[in-house]
């Protein structure tokens, strides 16, 4: 697998031509300032390899707890950590379901310590307006931090597959492939002509010598 320097140096490297090409397409710096800091975010922070001990994780600092759980319930390259668009969506609903707990849990404190009424239903439909207004911006956002982590695993599974090419061979390769055989089909035997006469030639032996 590559090292974790080179992710990085791949993310660095790629991020002038996200950033150009997202401009081109869209004609917004906005949208292209949320796709490239995205796409930063997920190459360096929010990538797949949070199921393990990695730069991803250690670069949470003393916020890198919350991953532990995340760690523990996934295989390493598992499909739900690496796969595309929903290795990114689970860590997003992952976080913003952290981030929702920790949020009611001060909301809670500050109403019972505060003596404040909180109308819970009203906050809700403020945030529910505001992801519909800026449903846009947080596709952009996403669709950043999604190329980030495919640029991730797109060097993992060619670099292993460069191995495996290596290793094997063309001869390797071509060995693995299972070619089934048409088996023939059974056809009906036919007694000989020679066993017949035979037969027939014994019998007539036979009842020329009782005769006599």
């Amino acid at each position: 697998m590559p090292s974790g320097r080179t992710h990085d140096r791949i993310t660095l490297w790629a991020l002038p031509w996200v950033a150009g090409v997202t401009f081109w397409q869209t004609n917004s710096g906005n949208l292209t300032l949320l796709v490239a800091g995205g796409f930063l975010f997920g190459g360096l922070m929010f990538g797949p390899d949070l199921d393990i001990y990695s730069r991803h994780f250690q670069r949470w600092g003393w916020l890198r707890f919350i991953w532990l759980p995340y760690q523990a319930s996934l295989r390493h390259r598992s499909f739900l950590s690496h796969g595309p668009i929903i290795g990114t969506t689970l860590r997003v609903i992952y976080l913003c379901c952290l981030v929702g707990m920790v949020a009611i849990l001060g909301l809670l404190v500050v109403e019972k310590l505060g003596n404040v009424a909180l109308n819970w239903q009203s906050m809700g439909n403020t945030m529910g307006r505001s992801l519909a207004f800026y449903a846009t911006e947080f596709l952009a956002l996403f669709l950043g931090m999604e190329l980030g982590a495919m640029s991730h695993s797109l060097s993992d599974w060619s670099n292993s597959a460069y191995k495996r090419f290596k290793k094997k061979g063309v001869a390797g390769l071509l060995a693995n492939v299972k070619i089934k055989k048409r088996k023939p089909r059974s056809r009906p035997q036919r007694r000989s002509r020679t066993k017949t006469t035979t037969k027939t030639t014994k019998t007539c032996s036979r009842s020329s010598t009782k005769s006599k």
